[in-house]
């Protein structure tokens, strides 16, 4: 499984610098807007300390980690929805993105011009959410009127189910609260998932910090920062910029000497997968050890799938065995002797760190 992340904010935020540093590869980033017209796209291993444990152990020839795809997407300003900033083009670009990091500035710069002239992170926030939700009661209120045409000698109760649902979705985006925020069930996700809404997507907010406020704990933050921490990222993009040209050995140095114990990608990915409800599962052996994304909640055959569509139709088991248990018996036939390794059925829900060899008729 791929997904992907569309960093989104204002211009001169610092979001193709953190795009920069995110996927060491060289965008333009100069000091004006619009600056970045097309999206750029660039996919970054997933660090996972538990690869090179069960490499080890396996003596796997390689090590293939998870991926996660960053779009860096131009900057929106006021008036997107309406084309203003090429708005339409980016808005458009959003829809394509399983989720939103929301890169927001918090520092002043005077050689860093702002597009607002001033730095406020509770009303860029605001910005952006309500370019997003124009944009969305724009494709609700269309769709809502062609419902209504539909339902005229209608009774269909799935077009009146649906048609309650907009409703409600409408009445949220006009009290400027994001779709997101609704709680929707599974079931009524699926009834609008052609609208492909801006507003349904899981959001993180990156604060884009100054250097020194990297580990400050009276920073001020947005209100959704205080309600909602897990939503939200403390990164400097200048850090990260800097990270991003280091070997390993100096940059676990360099994030010593600041006080941190991972990098801003490590915590913002953590974040993209809380977010997105994703967990990891492993194969090992000698030929190699990767890692395997699966929704939270996937049972065994939708996890095999993941490998090969076959597998999921020809799944009859599954060793499963925790990668904890596994390194700590020191090889497979240890952790099979050891009785740890256990055979696993269709309703078997994978879990986060589970090291697994399917079985496939």
């Amino acid at each position: 499984m791929s997904f992907s992340i569309g960093i989104v904010g204002l211009p001169n935020v610092g979001k193709s610098t953190l795009f920069q540093a995110l996927t060491k590869k060289k965008v333009e980033a100069s000091n004006y807007p619009f600056c970045t017209i097309d999206p750029n796209v660039g996919c970054v291993k997933v660090p996972d300390d538990r690869l090179e444990q069960l490499a080890k152990i396996s003596n796997s020839e390689k090590i293939v980690p998870t991926m996660i795809e960053f779009v860096d997407i131009a900057g929106l300003v006021k008036g997107a929805h309406k084309g203003e900033g090429l708005g339409n083009k980016f808005l458009a670009n959003i829809r394509e993105v399983d989720a939103i990091c929301h890169v927001v500035r918090t520092f002043e710069n005077s050689d860093i011009t702002h597009v607002a002239n001033k730095i406020d992170p509770e009303s860029d926030i605001e910005t952006i959410n309500l370019e997003l939700i124009m944009a969305d009661l724009a494709t609700v209120g269309k769709r809502l009127d062609n419902l209504k045409k539909e339902t005229k000698g209608n009774n269909d109760p799935d077009l009146n189910k649906k048609i309650q649902l907009l409703e409600k979705i409408k009445i949220a985006l006009d009290n400027g609260q994001l779709t997101e925020g609704l709680g929707l069930t599974d079931e009524e996700k699926l009834l609008i998932r052609d609208l492909n809404l801006l507003t349904i997507k899981p959001v993180i907010y990156a604060l884009n910090v100054a250097e020194k406020d990297i580990n400050n704990p009276t920073l001020p933050l947005p209100k959704i920062c205080q309600s909602q921490p897990d939503k939200c990222v403390s990164i400097s993009a200048k850090t990260e910029a800097d990270l991003a040209d280091l070997s390993l050995p100096e940059a676990r140095e360099y994030l010593n000497e600041l006080g941190l114990i991972r990098s801003g990608l490590d915590q913002l990915i953590a974040s993209a997968y809380k977010l997105l409800n994703l967990i990891t599962y492993l194969t090992t052996g000698p030929a190699e050890t990767r890692a395997w994304t699966v929704v939270k909640g996937a049972k065994s055959p939708q996890a095999a799938g993941e490998i090969h569509t076959d597998f999921e139709k020809g799944f009859i088991k599954a060793d499963v065995i925790d990668w904890q248990d596994l390194v700590k018996a020191g090889s497979e036939s240890a952790a099979r002797d050891q009785g740890l390794i256990r055979l696993e059925g269709k309703e078997y829900v994978v879990q986060d760190g589970d090291v697994i060899h399917f079985k496939i008729g």
